[in-house]
């Protein structure tokens, strides 16, 4: 695609929205090799709704171009550019997914189990003055008597651990204080603070997970439909310097982060707005594009801007293996991406829609699934249609947005723009 510069650039991640399975999905999971959510959210939504899913920006955006379906759009009128994306890291994981996409070399993710370093663990946070005990003889951690450090039991089993506590027995600051602890000596790619309002005491959600883990089943607590949610991840080392968000920053163009975005992205003079709810995170979007914030020194490139939005609802309905919620919030995105649409229409503004991961809620299981992401790109001074090819990485689809900015692509420390199939029509 040409370079432009002086536009914006949004990007829009639907977390967990895959379209169809990677050729190494059945490596953890066999029955991963089926994995399809776009495709089965679709088939699924005919049956519940007696009619099509409602995506009309989707297809007009050529998702339809990328994934085949019959409720799908095969043409579309808007002069976008359309493929899908290989995850580019191991598993599937929306930190590193969404670190892969902003430039970042994640090929390697450090899988541990928490039970194989309670000792160091525990000794870590007794040093850093905590009470630490077993929950139950189990392998995982009461510190403070009111925080569990366990696996995560919603990504592939030993990628992350989470810090979770309950805001009634103590602050987040006090969760978040744990979760660096564990941190500073965790070998997993994330260690996330999660606080909440929950149903009843945590231990009472615990349960077994794959590959051995033990952790809190985060979903069942009442966490995310209570209110008052509140996370902060804590990745593993990174070159923050030569991501997307710190590259434009550099360059004097405001830089917002949206929903969960605003937690996993490192940017210093970033505007963040995070958010669940999926109306939320559209209308802090929109807000963003139509007048983007400027903090610190990104003031020097009038007319430009790179929003980063995640819609969190989806994958959390991936979670809940609910088709129906997973296809509802599609439709409310969808609403959302037409919205957006209408807004960049300055040549050399960008929408660029993606995923970071599968999270089929057909498959019969709570984890991600690895699955190839769309990669749809709305430019409005184009005049064709191109299909793109294969990426091999996110960070690809990272540097083709940081070349619509006017950025250098090669300051980012992974990624190579994408460019039209030679034999491309």
């Amino acid at each position: 695609m040409p370079d432009d510069s002086g536009g914006r650039t949004v990007i829009v991640v639907l977390d967990g929205f895959g379209t169809g399975a990677m050729p190494d999905a059945g490596a953890l999971r066999p029955g991963d090799v089926t994995a399809d959510t776009c495709g089965h959210v679709l088939d699924h939504a005919r049956e519940e709704f007696g009619r099509p899913l409602r995506l009309p920006a989707l297809g007009a955006l050529g998702l339809g171009l990328v994934h085949p379906h019959p409720d799908l759009a095969r043409r579309t009128q808007l002069p976008v550019a359309a493929g899908r994306a290989a995850l580019g890291y191991p598993g599937a994981d929306t930190f590193a997914g969404h670190q892969t996409l902003m430039g970042a070399d994640f090929s390697r993710v450090t899988v541990a189990r928490l039970g194989d370093h309670l000792e160091e663990v525990t000794r870590a946070l007794r040093e850093a003055g905590h009470c630490v005990e077993l929950l139950d003889s189990k392998p995982l951690l009461a510190v403070d008597g009111g925080v569990l450090v366990h696996d995560n039991l919603e990504a592939d089993p030993g990628i992350n651990w989470n810090a979770s506590g309950r805001l009634e027995d103590l602050t987040f600051d006090g969760i978040l204080t744990i979760a660096r602890t564990v941190r500073s000596l965790a070998p997993v790619a994330r260690v996330i603070a999660v606080g909440g309002h929950a149903d009843g005491p945590l231990s009472g959600f615990v349960r077994d997970g794959d590959g051995g883990t033990v952790g809190l089943d985060t979903p069942a607590t009442g966490f995310y439909r209570n209110g008052g949610l509140q996370v902060r991840h804590l990745g593993a080392s990174l070159d923050h310097t030569r991501q997307l968000p710190e590259l434009a920053a550099r360059a004097g163009i405001p830089v917002t982060l949206v929903g969960k975005a605003a937690d996993i992205l490192e940017c210093e003079s970033a505007v963040r707005r995070p958010a669940v709810p999926t109306a939320d995170v559209l209308a802090h979007t929109l807000e963003a594009v139509r007048a983007p914030a400027v903090r610190g020194p990104a003031a020097r490139a009038p007319g430009r801007a790179l929003v980063v939005a995640n819609v969190q609802e989806s994958d959390l309905a991936g979670h809940q293996q609910d088709p129906t919620r997973y296809a509802r919030i599609l439709e409310q995105a969808d609403a959302g991406l037409a919205a957006l649409i209408a807004l960049l229409d300055r040549p050399g503004d960008r929408l660029v829609v993606t995923g970071d991961h599968g999270n089929d809620p057909t498959i019969g299981h709570a984890y991600h699934t690895r699955e190839y992401v769309p990669v749809l790109v709305h430019r409005p001074e184009a005049t064709a249609l191109e299909l793109l090819p294969d990426a091999g990485s996110l960070a690809d689809v990272g540097a083709t947005a940081a070349a619509s900015l006017g950025l250098d692509p090669t300051e980012l420390a992974n990624g190579t723009q994408l460019r039209r199939a030679p034999d491309a029509a």
